[in-house]
């Protein structure tokens, strides 16, 4: 009796350890013949659907990319320093017109434009070719299709243009290059040329007060017959003191919108300001003495103006001269050309890439077919313990 149930356990036992192999899932045999099983589905199935998508690429139309390389203009910071340095006061308003920031970033984004994007969407007539009905949407495109940088180290600004036509894409990419000529040729982007506009318009508006008081001193009979050495001295002896306080006056705002009023700087222009005022104020009260305050006064307010005006002309043509060193120079570095190969849609990639995904999928869809298959012919643990 004892005999028997010793044998009896013993079935059990190999029973129980059959089902444990069983309970533990695929073996790395069975999942190897599975996959051996489908082999010719593994292996055609991912290039019959890479050769399809491949062929699905040749309906897509081409996409070419153009390139072109150019170098901004460098400013001339020796010589902005130099002619600032001649200005003295009024140099520091000029400086601060200029600004500090970069001229490389400034062409950037004045490449993206709407004025840049706008002239490119007319020349090329690209609302045709992105076949949109509104500005604003092929404008979009554009930008889309447009990829603009700086580089760190060289400095040099390079431009990607997108297109379906590789010619197109290429007169695109050179076109840009143009109309930053253009943009920079009307817009103060320069340290130069924001000089040269601070100047320009100083210029203008000293040159009508000029005017002004040149038609007043002749109203009031001026000719240079009676024109007496003694009063032309003072009044420009006059002129010259107002021409300081002006210039002092401009360095005093420019200090104190940096500033606070308590600051060693601020405090010297102001006292500076003072005593030139007192100068004039003493000169006024002079001329208001002698029997020719109307005739000296006009004279003073003239040579004032005059003096002004040769002062922001000297500064005006220096603008221009260094202006005309950058001159808004872009030197193009390698100009586009139409491009020999497409840049999408990349066949071989594509063909790649999709039979790979393809033979994945299909490997894990036979994997887990398998998995499926054996937890069926596995038993359930409590069927055979019922079962014995």
């Amino acid at each position: 009796m004892s005999t028997t149930t010793g044998l009896h356990d013993g079935d059990f036992g190999g029973l129980d350890a059959a089902q444990g192999q069983e309970a533990d899932g695929l073996s790395l045999g069975e999942l190897v013949a599975a996959w051996r099983s489908r082999l010719k589905l593994l292996l055609l199935a991912p290039l019959a659907v890479g050769a399809i998508a491949v062929g699905i690429t040749y309906l897509i139309a081409p996409t070419f990319t153009a390139t072109t390389t150019f170098l901004p203009p460098a400013q001339s910071q020796n010589n902005a320093a130099a002619a600032l340095a001649s200005l003295g006061a009024l140099g520091s308003l000029a400086g601060n017109v200029a600004g500090t920031s970069n001229a490389g970033d400034r062409y950037l984004a004045l490449l993206l434009t709407v004025n840049v994007s706008d002239r490119l969407i007319d020349k090329f007539k690209l609302m045709e070719v992105y076949e949109t009905e509104f500005k604003v949407d092929a404008r979009r495109q554009l930008l889309s299709n447009v990829r603009v940088a700086l580089g760190k180290k060289d400095g040099l600004i390079t431009v990607d243009v997108d297109d379906s036509s590789a010619q197109r894409a290429a007169d695109m990419a050179n076109q840009y290059v143009e109309e930053l000529r253009r943009v920079t040729s009307t817009l103060a982007v320069t340290e130069a040329q924001q000089r040269r506009v601070f100047f320009e318009a100083q210029l203008q508006e000293t040159q009508v007060k000029l005017v002004q008081a040149q038609q007043a001193l002749q109203s009031s009979g001026f000719n240079q017959g009676a024109l007496k050495a003694e009063p032309k001295a003072a009044a420009e002896s006059y002129a010259r003191l107002k021409a300081e306080a002006t210039a002092t006056e401009v360095r005093l705002q420019t200090l104190r919108s940096a500033l606070s009023d308590n600051t060693p700087e601020v405090q010297q222009q102001l006292s500076m300001l003072a005593a030139l005022r007192a100068q004039l104020a003493s000169a006024e009260r002079s001329t208001s003495a002698s029997g020719d305050a109307d005739y000296i006064g006009r004279y003073r307010n003239y040579k004032y103006q005059e003096t002004l005006f040769e002062l922001y002309a000297r500064q005006f043509e220096l603008a221009r001269v260094d202006e005309s060193r950058e001159g808004a120079l872009f030197q193009v570095v390698d100009r586009a050309t139409p491009p020999e190969r497409r840049a999408k849609p990349k066949r071989a990639m594509t063909g790649i890439v999709v039979t790979v995904v393809v033979f994945l999928l299909l490997a894990a869809l036979v994997a887990a077919q398998a998995a499926l298959r054996h937890g069926r012919r596995a038993p359930a643990p409590g069927a055979a313990g019922t079962a014995a």
